[in-house]
């Protein structure tokens, strides 16, 4: 497992809608990842609505910010489908099951996924589609950016493994 690993599930934690059980692991959060502190910090100081309504403001109402990796690689691309196929062939790979209410390629659960088998191959093959998820967060002056700031900042250099769908 990458060193990383505990960045990665906190990423994921933040990266998904803020409801009280994301607000109850703050604490844990913060002092779990330190390279997330920017985020946390503003997120512990939020009101629950607030930042729930800049969430859905954020993420789920522009695609401009979408969270599902295929999106910034294979929008309108026919062989979307297949790719997000091969994506559940990686979750079997490693022994898991994808079963949540969102596809395989939604960011958080494919850096669970990376935080649960060190396999940091999926993140790296979309890492041009990540870099330009940070950069429009980061123009939107969200805090949001800084969870993708240290994602990105603790991807391994390109050419260390292999590319996966």
């Amino acid at each position: 497992m990458p060193s990383d690993a505990v960045l990665y599930q906190a990423a994921a934690l933040c990266l998904t809608y803020p409801d009280g059980a994301f607000r109850a692991r703050l604490p844990l959060l913060r002092e779990a990842a330190p390279q997330l502190r920017e985020f946390t910090d503003h997120a512990a100081v939020t009101p629950a609505p607030e930042l729930a309504a800049h969430y859905v403001r954020v993420f789920d109402a522009d695609d401009r910010h979408s969270l599902h990796l295929s999106r910034w690689r294979d929008d309108g691309d026919p062989r979307r489908g297949i790719s997000l196929v091969r994506l559940e062939e990686v979750y079997r790979e490693h022994g898991l099951e994808f079963a949540g209410a969102e596809r395989p390629d939604f960011l958080p659960a494919v850096l669970e996924l990376t935080a649960r088998t060190g396999d940091t191959d999926l993140l790296t093959g979309h890492r041009d589609g990540l870099e330009r998820l940070r950069s429009r967060l980061s123009g939107l002056g969200t805090p949001y950016a800084a969870v993708l700031d240290a994602v990105c900042a603790a991807l391994p250099a390109e050419g260390t493994g292999t590319a996966r769908p």
